[in-house]
């Protein structure tokens, strides 16, 4: 489906050009156990295909014009890959020498994309996921929007979207506010223009103030709980996903995600 025309679990359309934010930056040391000879998290195979494989794919029948991705840890195998799958025409690499620090800074190598006026799709690279998450971000009512999944894992793992009165109230791994429901993010989010602009600026407010080792999510959390009536929560509850931080999130994503998703190739 194109970007103009994409719907859906909210039925409207999403006006072009839309690009794409992409956090591939990371070493992955939960999952690799600190060896570093390990590949970056988005080059893990499933089904035979990478995870960015699978993103571009989903990326391009959506509608995406560009994919403006955040490299560090082994930038050079991120960089084979693309070469392999010919996408050089449509990725932009960004790359961030501070991968080892908080991801707050790989959202900010991005800085540029934020502020340049086009609606931003954001997702993280190590999730192995159905189609269908984008597609209802891109069907949401509202220019912003966040994925919501009430099946909420127990922990402090879990990046929690706190609802009261069915708006935002908390965005956070651990939260202490009274709430009606809370469910997991995961890791996707749709910005308008100006509100990718925000997030820009609240990403030089944390940089400004030395906060380097921050979660990305801090800065998020700022734009989201200054105007939370702005933003659409969207339920994915009934699609297959994964964030794949541990050795059991792959084998799980193996085993039980990778069985209920479409073959790529009919992706669009």
């Amino acid at each position: 489906m194109s970007a103009a025309g994409a719907t859906g679990s909210g039925g409207r359309a999403v006006s072009a050009p839309l690009r794409a934010v992409m956090l591939a930056a990371g070493v992955g040391q939960r999952l690799s156990g600190g060896d570093e000879r390990h590949p970056p998290k988005s080059l893990l195979a499933f089904g035979g295909r990478t995870l960015l494989e699978r993103h571009l794919a989903i990326l391009r029948a959506a509608g995406v014009v560009e994919l403006v991705l955040v490299v560090g840890y082994h930038a050079e195998r991120i960089h084979a890959e693309l070469a392999r799958l010919g996408a050089g025409s449509f990725v932009r690499t960004v790359h961030n020498p501070d991968f080892r620090r908080g991801s707050l800074l790989s959202l900010w190598a991005a800085r540029e994309a934020l502020r340049d006026g086009s609606p931003i799709l954001f997702m993280d690279a190590d999730v192995l996921h159905h189609p269908g998450l984008v597609g209802r971000l891109l069907g949401a009512p509202r220019p912003d929007a966040l994925l919501y999944d009430r099946e909420l894992e127990p922990g402090d793992e879990p990046v929690k979207l706190c609802l009261r009165g069915g708006l935002p109230v908390e965005f956070r791994k651990v939260v202490s506010v009274a709430c009606d429901e809370a469910g997991e993010w995961p890791g996707f989010l749709r910005l308008s223009g100006a509100t990718a602009a925000r997030l820009a600026a609240a990403l030089e407010r944390f940089v400004a103030a030395g906060r380097l080792d921050e979660p990305y999510e801090e800065a998020i959390r700022d734009v989201l709980l200054a105007d939370p009536a702005a933003f659409a929560v969207v339920d994915v509850t009934d699609l297959p996903w994964i964030e794949i931080d541990f050795p059991a999130d792959r084998l799980r994503a193996e085993r039980e995600i990778l069985p209920r998703l479409p073959d790529i190739g009919d992706v669009g």
